[in-house]
């Protein structure tokens, strides 16, 4: 009998610690893995009806989880990345542009990143950032603990780039999306018993169109069905083949969780952050990339989380990327106890309940002056014309004239709308300089995408993002950078530059406030441009070299707003040199 009851007891006790651990699972705070693409339009895919290309994978997420039907985000890059990170609209957040530090997003902003980092997750990124450069505007300040990609707007080659990684200078390991999802892979793999967050923003299909051999030959003669007007096929043949390696990373990355035994506790979502970079087949909506039509702002959005969201569900509701971080905070059990108001609304209910009460509601697109405004059935364009998105999804008939006090209404939204961004951007000085010193980062970047050229100094591309100065031909001309030191003290200046054997020996001088410190040219580096030789068809944007380190020397910085200046005192050859970078790193903190 007592032998019995010990049997029965250790029999109890296993039940209950069994149900405990059920428990304990059921209650464990979900890992969270975020894929962004990078001009991929909405008709992109094989699940949106695209006859020219397979996503297997990423239609997986849809099948197996949530989809939203008409799914709203900016009409180019940095504004989605700021409205998606802070669940406001990007004006708010001081991201007015691309470049220039306009991309920034201003420090008094919370990041849903920052908040899963407080709530004790291992937060990742891994690719594009594209919301500023130096500290405190870098991911490892913004609430990610690791870092690995570039932070520019583009990059200038894909394959075994330059890179960071946690603010130190890497080269990448062969193809970029493939190295990206590899280190998120990686990252996975280190924190599996979790909680982590992953963010993986994918740096393509954005040009230079650039995509291994084994993806271009499938399509590089192939047919195209349903072309559309204004349509290249080669562009468009070398964006479906870099959207077909990014299914192929995506179905990596989701067997990596299976393989772990982590789908069932792992929130997945994808989307893209702007439509198409090219005129092609996206189900006959107006616009595309850089438009606040339909076609421009229409983005793919699935969310997959086995066993706890429907499988297969479609929301017809309207939504958008201000509300990826209340959702993500609302589905993972976190509370969002800041000051600032909201844009974005949860998306739990409409994921979650079968029939949830739910308002309409507009929603905002903004660029480059121009705003649109959509409602579930509406959409209202840039030049006031009023469309009927149920009956007329290509928006080619206004229908303003039938319907006199919804015009009135949606135009007065507009304004009053533009009057609130035109304010929050008023907060903000015109011009803010550029970080350098922050104490949580011994090294600094200032690249040549944000300074300014001087004289007869010229940028490589008049798009700055992967851009460097040439034709420093003149003791007149200078390059400068206008930057607050966050920490004053002594630093180590290292330049990357170009210079031909017929030019060396000339002398520069940079100068900052009453210091300086000059350097001569001593070593010949002479790569030729490169990009094109890996390049589909030709591209835009700059090409680019292999850049080399120079030493300068070390300077002492003042605290606050300074400017560096980089002038020529003697130039024996043609030209001074061309320049990529600045690299400033605090002696003490280097310590």
């Amino acid at each position: 009998m007592i032998l019995l009851r010990r049997h029965l007891s250790i029999f109890l006790l296993g039940i209950l610690f069994m149900l405990g651990c059920e428990t304990q699972s059921q209650q464990r705070s979900p890992n969270v893995v975020l894929i962004l693409t990078d001009d991929q339009g909405w008709g992109d895919l094989s699940h949106s009806g695209n006859p020219n290309l397979f996503t297997p994978n990423i239609d997986a997420l849809a099948i197996q989880g949530v989809s939203f039907d008409r799914f709203f985000v900016s009409p180019v890059c940095s504004p989605t990345r700021a409205e998606m990170l802070t669940g406001r609209y990007h004006l708010r957040g001081g991201v007015k542009g691309t470049s220039a530090g306009e991309e920034r997003l201003d420090l008094d902003e919370t990041t849903f990143a920052a908040l899963f980092q407080q709530a004790g997750y291992s937060t990742g990124a891994f690719g594009k950032w594209h919301s500023g450069m130096q500290h405190p505007y870098h991911p490892n300040s913004r609430g990610f603990d690791t870092f690995y990609g570039f932070c520019s707007g583009h990059w200038g080659n894909y394959f075994s780039p330059d890179l960071e990684q946690n603010g130190h200078l890497v080269k990448g390991e062969g193809y970029l999306p493939d190295d990206l999802t590899e280190k998120a892979m990686d990252f996975i793999e280190v924190q599996k018993d979790g909680p982590f967050l992953v963010y993986l923003p994918f740096n393509t299909p954005h040009s230079p169109m650039q995509v291994p051999d084994i993806w271009w030959e499938k399509f590089e003669n192939k047919t195209l069905d349903s072309l559309v007007s204004g349509e290249d096929p080669d562009f468009t043949r070398a964006a479906l083949a870099m959207c077909e390696n990014i299914d192929w990373n995506v179905g990596r990355l989701m067997g990596k969780l299976e393989e772990l035994g982590l789908t069932e506790n792992t929130i997945v979502v994808f989307l893209s952050d702007n439509g198409p970079n090219s005129f092609r087949w996206n189900g006959g909506m107006k616009g595309r990339k850089g438009s606040t039509d339909e076609g421009g702002v229409r983005s793919p959005f699935f969310l997959q989380w086995e066993g706890r969201v429907p499988a297969g569900k479609t929301v017809p509701e309207i939504a958008g990327a201000i509300d990826l971080f209340p959702t993500l905070l609302d589905m993972a059990g976190l509370d969002y106890a800041g000051k600032k108001p909201l844009d974005g609304i949860s998306l739990k209910p409409l994921i979650l309940e079968e029939n949830p009460s739910w308002k309409d509601r507009m929603i905002f697109s903004h660029w480059n002056g121009s705003t649109s405004l959509r409602t579930q059935k509406y959409r209202l364009d840039k030049d006031g014309n009023l469309y009927d998105m149920d009956s007329d999804p290509s928006q080619q008939d206004p229908v303003q004239d039938q319907h006199p006090e919804i015009i009135q209404d949606l135009r007065l939204a507009v304004t009053n709308w533009e009057a609130e961004m035109e304010a929050a951007l008023a907060k903000d000085p015109e011009s803010r300089p550029f970080t350098l010193g922050a104490p949580e980062a011994p090294l600094t970047q200032l690249p040549a995408r944000d300074g300014l050229a001087h004289g007869k100094v010229k940028r490589s591309n008049r798009f700055p993002n992967d851009s460097f100065f040439t034709n420093w031909v003149s003791l007149k001309d200078s390059i400068t950078w206008d930057v607050e030191v966050l920490e004053g003290g002594e630093y180590l200046v290292e330049l990357y530059y170009t210079c031909p054997e017929e030019d060396l020996g000339a002398e520069i001088r940079l100068q900052v406030g009453e210091n300086h410190v000059d350097a001569r040219v001593k070593k010949a580096h002479n790569p030729p441009l490169k990009g094109m030789e890996n390049d589909r068809i030709e591209r835009m944007e700059s090409y680019v070299k292999d850049f080399k380190s120079m030493p300068v020397g070390s300077i002492v910085l003042a605290k606050g707003l300074q400017r560096i200046s980089l002038k020529a005192l003697n130039i024996p050859g043609d030209q001074v040199m061309e320049v990529q970078k600045l690299l400033f790193t605090n002696k003490e903190l280097n310590h």
